[in-house]
């Protein structure tokens, strides 16, 4: 176990975040007991289909909330294309200006733009980005961020390793949809239909029927891709003893009464009281709830979907009620309020709220004509702070004897005071944004004839006689050891397992020890690996599921050490083309393309299995679960993307990757053939992404 070195967390405990899709969500989420709101502008969100935020609504909420002692996080997380970088940075620029108080970020270019154009603001990489380690997560603070938001397969002991030692703000779901996929690793919808989950856009494919098996799936029950809603409002205490500094509620495309809800149900329960779930059931659930990964238990009761009894419980009784919850002004800052009251002088009365000071005078106090006012009364007078933000604080009356204070004239300077100082807290507090400096980055020169590389997950697929036509080719850890490949260690790259959830040290020993037998080379497909590559001394090779997708993240990913780099295979070709390569750039041209990686197997159970299922989609259409040794689950693209007869069109790119899990030794020697020929695919293909957008 490693030593624990401590995690920031607030000295009041775990901070409450709540979504916002609009602002009446801004005011549920606000009234109902957040500590933070996260919500999204009108682009480079990940829930572009939510109704947003337009400038001026952004603006409107950030003084709303800091008014109240809110905060407020900015999603800006997707994947950036270069073209789209002039209108991020006045996305950024924007942010800035009103005061937010963190971005939450996915692309590794624009963690680059932050931290060189505005370093004062927060950053918070996002469940996107796929950090589920120790390593992943210190990485991540290396390069400036505050806070790492963790991947929701995590269990409760594996999330305790992390936020007790990363010495970085941990944030973690507790309620609302699980993805199958691991956050930032599905291409499904994008693939399939044009809508990028990574581009903020997702279709949400994985909620249709999908079918375990051969055969259509049947509306009524196959939901093979869809999981319960989470709900950890019970674990709450467990995960504040863990360290974990924020609890996220998922939720931007939710109405306002489900804000309220949840609100309400984890107010409570951070505050040791129980958590009414029922009206959070009504408002929202997909077969009522699961506990997620938080046990370590992933199995088929993780699985439900949206049924006719889950729609008809929101009855407008119960949404009347969830309404009405967030309709009044909740007190929230505690208000201190010193009255002066002296015999010909004027009545002072000064506010302050801890960070700021105001005063308000009235007319001379009158001699009381028989009952004089007293130093009780008028402090009691003064604590009547209902319909503010306020909260009564210290509240205290200096008054000459034989004085009479009108209850009117008490109010009017207390509602002054109050006025004003909402009017300082909801005033904005710019962070600076600098202007451009220096050179873009340099590209590096152009190689020549784009480079053949291979992927291959056995290595009985190898065709042996044609491994001096690849440039590098790369295996999974325990594949590399084969005697066959002894004398090809200087082209192999190892291939780690794409998560590492619990299993981080044992692959950081086992690197370590490949490095002892020679090889040289590690396949980097998430943060992690990029430090366990400079922790063992390998070259780190970037994996397209790094999901490079622009000029900065390149350049950045080459200086944690990538010595060449994948595109993800989101960009069409025309967006890929505009990446200045900081290092050689490659794209993937052939392969049955993964489009979801999965922690709780979709073709369970485990029982009989042989490591290899099918999926059955509405349409027919079959797609492959490939098992990586029970610990994560990969659904493959029915049909392979082929580039090869179109080789003229990539001679921009450094390299070719063609990508081999499923085929023989036979089909591999074939494709190999067919490419370099520059012929056409074999059997029926698909171009991908690289024609259309997302």
């Amino acid at each position: 176990m490693t030593e624990r070195t401590g995690s920031p967390v607030p000295e009041s405990g775990p901070e409450l975040l709540l979504p916002a899709g609009e602002l009446s969500s801004v005011t549920a989420a606000v009234r109902c007991g957040a500590d933070a709101v996260y919500l999204g502008g009108q682009s480079f969100s990940a829930r572009q289909n939510a109704r947003n935020f337009s400038p001026e609504e952004l603006e409107q909420a950030v003084r709303f909330c800091h008014a109240r002692g809110v905060k407020v996080y900015q999603t800006l997380n997707t994947l950036i294309f270069d073209r789209q970088f002039p209108a991020l940075e006045q996305a950024v620029r924007l942010g800035c200006a009103l005061g937010i108080d963190a971005f939450i970020v996915q692309d590794w270019g624009l963690i680059s733009l932050l931290r060189e154009r505005c370093p004062g603001m927060r950053l918070h990489a996002s469940t996107q980005m796929t950090v589920h380690t120790l390593r992943g997560a210190r990485l991540l603070k290396e390069l400036g961020a505050e806070r790492v938001v963790l991947a929701r397969e995590l269990s409760l002991e594996e999330i305790r390793e992390i936020a007790g030692n990363a010495g970085i703000e941990t944030e973690v779901f507790v309620h609302g949809a699980l993805c199958m996929s691991v956050s930032g690793q599905c291409y499904l919808s994008g693939m399939i239909g044009g809508r990028s989950g990574n581009r903020g856009s997702c279709a949400g494919a994985c909620r249709l029927p999908w079918r375990a098996g051969a055969g259509r799936p049947d509306p009524a029950g196959d939901y093979a891709l869809s999981l319960k809603d989470l709900c950890l409002a019970e674990q709450i205490p467990a995960l504040r003893e863990a360290g974990v500094a924020s609890l996220k509620v998922e939720g931007r495309m939710k109405r306002p009464e489900y804000v309220a809800a949840a609100a309400r149900a984890y107010r409570a329960a951070l505050d040791g009281e129980p958590p009414e779930l029922e009206p959070l059931r009504a408002v929202f659930s997909r077969s009522g709830f699961t506990g997620g990964y938080l046990s370590g238990r992933r199995d088929r009761e993780m699985f439900g979907f949206r049924q006719k009894e889950d729609v008809t419980a929101a009855t407008p009784k119960v949404l009347k009620a969830l309404e009405h919850a967030y309709q009044a002004e909740r007190g929230r800052v505690p208000l201190s309020l010193r009255l002066e009251a002296r015999a010909g002088q004027p009545l002072r009365l000064t506010g302050s709220d801890g960070a700021r000071a105001v005063q308000a005078e009235g007319l001379p106090p009158e001699p009381a004509e028989s009952r004089p006012s007293t130093r009780k009364g008028v402090e009691a007078s003064l604590g009547k702070l209902g319909g503010t933000i306020f909260l009564p604080g210290e509240c205290r009356a200096e008054l000459d004897e034989g004085l009479f204070l009108p209850a009117a004239a008490v109010n009017g300077l207390r509602r002054r005071v109050c006025e004003e100082l909402l009017r300082l807290r909801e005033e904005t507090a710019p962070i600076p944004f600098l202007e451009a400096e220096g050179a873009p980055e340099a590209a590096v020169p152009s190689p020549g004839a784009p480079g053949l590389r291979a992927r291959f997950l056995r290595a009985e697929q190898i065709p042996l006689e044609l491994l001096p036509e690849l440039e590098l080719f790369s295996l999974p850890l325990e594949e590399a050891e084969h005697p066959s490949l002894a004398p090809w260690r200087e082209k192999l790259v190892l291939e780690p397992d794409r998560v590492l959830f619990g299993r981080e040290e044992e692959a950081a020993r086992q690197l370590n020890q490949l490095r002892e037998q020679g090889f040289r080379r590690l396949l980097c497909e998430n943060p992690a690996h990029l430090a366990l590559a400079r922790e063992a001394g390998l070259l780190a090779h970037g994996g397209a599921f790094l999901n490079c997708a622009n000029s900065r993240a390149a350049a950045l990913l080459g200086r944690l050490g990538a010595v060449d780099q994948l595109l993800t295979f989101e960009l069409n070709l025309k967006d890929a083309r505009q990446i200045v390569p900081a290092v050689p750039l490659g794209l993937i041209s052939y392969g049955h393309l993964p489009l979801m990686l999965t922690r709780v197997c979709p073709a369970g159970p485990c029982r009989g299995c042989d490591g290899e299922r099918f999926l059955t989609d509405r349409t027919g259409a079959r797609f492959r679960v490939l098992c990586r040794r029970k610990r994560y689950s990969e659904l493959l693209n029915g049909e392979p993307l082929w580039m090869g007869d179109r080789l003229g069109e990539l001679e921009a790119f450094a390299f070719h990757l063609l990508y081999f899990t499923k085929e023989t030794q036979a089909e591999c020697r074939e494709v190999l053939t067919r490419f370099r020929r520059g012929q056409e695919a074999p059997a029926r293909f698909t171009r991908g992404l690289y024609y259309r957008s997302v």
